[in-house]
């Protein structure tokens, strides 16, 4: 017996057929040109039945790693092969990713602004029709961050706290690390778990800049949870990737003084207490101040700039247990991974934005 034939997919006002794909335009705004703004969403609707799913990138403007995972994502699946419905969003805040910044014009947060409204201010427009046109669609979402400018992400699935179903997909994506991290009033995350929408948040790499171990994580993350959801034909990869390092406490080790540090570890390194992690002196390389790790774990977010001002966050470090036996499984991820370029994983912290 055949399975059923999908019906047709409707948005924006466009009906995409199922085996078919499409790039659709939603209206956001006017500007001050006149002319309309869109969010751009490519929909693959699947000739067989299945979830529908959403993969977004640059929420913030300036955090564009996700748009270069979702680029290779685009190229690699076809709808005619597959099971459900796939949402892409490489760019969700156009106008930061067009001006090279975080926030909108009106200087607002989009992944403080939902639910949105649309006739409220343009982070607000822009926040009603992506949740409303794409999120709602879906039953789950991949979201993908970056660290800020001149900080780099260890790649890193943050999920809501004791939900076992986020876990399990959390274990699929296959990233170094999962935090159950807490759900901030105004984001994306929040309003989804609070409608029904499951969420995985990918944090990575660095702000305005593409590096190959951020991309191919995420590509192979995303490509496993479509698999281990039964989207595209692929097995989800969990026998080779082994199991991610959990951890429900992060803790941030600032600057005890301005001035210029020498940083000795680096993001995937793991710690124990009283490691030592960087050295910060004056302009002269006077009165220089060792910066001890205060716990054992994995540092899973480093500054990149060696100029700091006293209480400047240096690195973020995860809690977790046995954090050697994650630190050689990084290693070997990134050994794996690089097949040029291995000067990204190395000199490319998280924004303090999802984990406090």
């Amino acid at each position: 017996m055949h399975a059923p034939k999908p019906s047709n997919f409707e948005i924006g006002g466009e009906t995409i057929a199922p085996g078919t794909e499409a790039d659709i335009g939603l209206p956001i705004t006017t500007m001050a040109t006149g002319y309309s703004s869109q969010l751009a969403v490519r929909v693959l609707h699947g000739a067989k039945p299945g979830p529908t799913v959403f993969v977004s990138g640059a929420i913030h403007g300036d955090e564009i790693m996700g748009t270069a995972i979702i680029q290779r994502i685009a190229n690699q699946l076809s709808a005619e092969e597959l099971s459900g419905t796939l949402m892409l969003v490489p760019v969700a805040n156009i106008f930061g990713f067009l001006s090279h910044t975080r926030y909108l014009p009106d200087r607002r947060d989009l992944n403080r602004s939902f639910p949105g409204n649309a006739s409220g201010s343009l982070a607000g427009q822009v926040a009603n029709v992506f949740f409303s046109e794409v999120v709602s669609r879906a039953s789950l979402g991949i979201d993908i961050h970056t660290a800020a400018v001149h900080r780099y992400n260890l790649p890193q699935i943050r999920i809501a706290a004791g939900n076992k179903k986020l876990v399990e997909l959390a274990m699929a994506f296959g990233a170094p690390v999962i935090i159950e991290s807490p759900l901030r009033d105004g984001s994306l995350r929040a309003l989804a778990a609070k409608e029904g929408v499951e969420m995985l948040l990918m944090e990575t790499g660095e702000a305005l800049r593409f590096d190959r171990f951020s991309i191919e994580t995420g590509v192979a993350g995303v490509s496993r949870v479509l698999a281990h959801l039964g989207m595209i034909e692929a097995d989800d990869g969990l026998a080779e990737v082994g199991v991610p390092a959990r951890s429900n406490k992060t803790q941030w080790v600032r600057s005890p003084r301005g001035g210029v540090t020498h940083r000795m570890r680096k993001s995937g390194d793991a710690v124990k207490k009283g490691d030592l992690l960087a050295a910060v002196a004056g302009l002269f390389g006077e009165e220089p101040l060792e910066i001890l790790s205060p716990t054992d774990g994995i540092i899973i977010g480093h500054a990149t700039l060696p100029v700091v001002h006293q209480g400047d966050a240096l690195f973020h470090i995860a809690h977790v247990d046995h954090p050697e036996r994650v630190g050689a499984r990084i290693e070997s991820l990134a050994d794996a991974i690089y097949t040029s370029e291995p000067e990204g994983f190395a000199e490319t912290l998280l924004d303090e934005d999802e984990v406090l």
